[in-house]
């Protein structure tokens, strides 16, 4: 009945031009004409009440609520679109009125509203996953997970289907006919080949658990050195400690090396390992004196009295000749030395326990014997981190002269001044 009526209404001014003179065919135009402007006018007033009363009521609904899902629905736009359907409905049921006498341009208008409602339930569903990718966002069980990427691969099926959806609807071919264009499928894939190896190479970051939002890697073949702050389908987004940004294909995080300093962060500890490069030459064995001296380093006197009552049974029993001083065994300043470096890590109360702490020889070099200090300090923080270090080891050169022992350098200028000095 209401269809009658609107049919009936929708003639009104056509009977009324026809009655003035006007030609049928000029009547049935400008009919067509004036009934267009009425509804696109009266749809436009609905859509911005319903708008505007929808997003009011949306708003006001999500305050109420605990979640925070609702409040990003809001900030995507999600009520706006979503509002839209109805006055397609509306629009949907009155084209075969306004158009009933015209076929071609009822079946147009029809096709063409079909077009703009996939593309409206792509807008609906675009905004939905991006109100998701914002709350889980939020989510401490998703901060460092590649949400990002999930959803743009879902944003790209999205998309994917409302264009071959359009395509059907403007062609008339089924979707299988589509499906199965090898041509087509071959150009897909050159155009999204980024793409595709980006999703597989994210599924398998994700699952591997290779890289989270917040983790610390070296990528030295991009330069990258600092913290990811963004993981999405086709990149990987590092902030460097100088503050700028370096972004990495994805793919790249499966096909190439990097560093993640993740277990770093959560052991607690951060690795110390740099070398003393002694002068091989002022490494010698101990006399009675250079012992009697070096006790009064509190730190080691115990250790020298301990470890020299071995030695000498040991040589009281092998009947060792002491007027040769390599016979037999011998303390050196350069292991008297290690074992000071050792009690040195041992009482430093800003280095990690729990974790391996070690001094060791490395082999010689022709820049003199390195003595590497290993260990982990319990700060990990970068600042704290070096200056940590940096006192362990300005301690330790300063030692150097109180064992006899001297630092391998390259000859300086001054150096070599000196050696012109005792030539003339």
């Amino acid at each position: 009945m209401t269809e009658d009526l609107l049919i009936k209404y929708s003639q009104t001014f056509r009977k009324y031009l026809i009655e003035q003179g006007m030609m049928d065919e000029w009547a049935l135009l400008l009919n067509v004409v004036f009934n267009t402007v009425i509804v696109i006018g009266v749809l436009f007033v609905v859509n911005a009440i319903l708008r505007s009363f929808i997003i009011k009521a949306f708003k006001a609904f999500t305050i109420r609520t605990r979640t925070t899902f609702d409040d990003h629905l809001v900030a995507t736009e999600f009520p706006r679109y979503a509002t839209r359907l109805i006055p397609i409905a509306i629009l949907w049921r009155l084209i075969p009125i306004l158009f009933q006498n015209l076929p071609t341009l009822d079946y147009l208008s029809l096709l063409a509203l079909k077009v703009y409602l996939v593309v409206l339930w792509a807008l609906i569903i675009r905004s939905a996953l991006r109100a998701l990718r914002a709350f889980l966002s939020e989510r401490d069980r998703f901060k460092d997970k590649p949400v990002d990427s999930y959803v743009q691969v879902l944003m790209i099926f999205t998309w994917g289907i409302a264009i071959f959806w359009i395509m059907q609807l403007l062609t008339g071919y089924s979707l299988k006919i589509f499906a199965t264009l090898g041509a087509a499928s071959a150009v897909v894939l050159l155009i999204f080949k980024d793409t595709i190896l980006g999703f597989v190479a994210s599924i398998q970051v994700s699952v591997n658990d290779m890289v989270r939002i917040g983790d610390w890697i070296t990528f030295e073949k991009f330069g990258a050195d600092g913290d990811v702050v963004e993981i999405n389908l086709a990149t990987v987004r590092v902030q460097n400690w100088d503050k700028t940004y370096t972004t990495i294909p994805t793919y790249s995080l499966i096909s190439d090396s990097f560093k993640n300093w993740r277990g770093m962060q959560e052991t607690g500890g951060r690795r110390i390992k740099r070398s003393i490069y002694i002068k091989q030459s002022s490494i010698k064995f101990l006399t009675e004196d250079d012992l009697e001296r070096l006790k009064k380093i509190s730190l080691i006197k115990p250790y020298i009295e301990h470890r020299q009552r071995d030695i000498d049974r040991y040589n009281a029993r092998i009947g060792a000749d002491k007027n040769l001083q390599i016979n037999g065994r011998n303390q050196t300043n350069l292991g008297i030395f290690r074992h000071y470096i050792d009690s040195i890590l041992k009482e430093n109360t800003a280095l990690h326990k729990d974790l391996s702490m070690m001094v060791r020889h490395l082999a010689p070099t022709e820049h003199g014997l390195p003595i590497e200090i290993y260990c982990f300090s319990q700060d990990i923080r970068w600042v704290n981190y070096e200056r940590i270090q940096a006192d362990i080891f300005d301690h330790l050169l300063a030692a150097l002269p109180y064992f006899d022992l001297e630092v391998f350098e390259l000859p300086t200028g001054k150096d070599l001044e000196g050696l012109k000095t005792v030539g003339d």
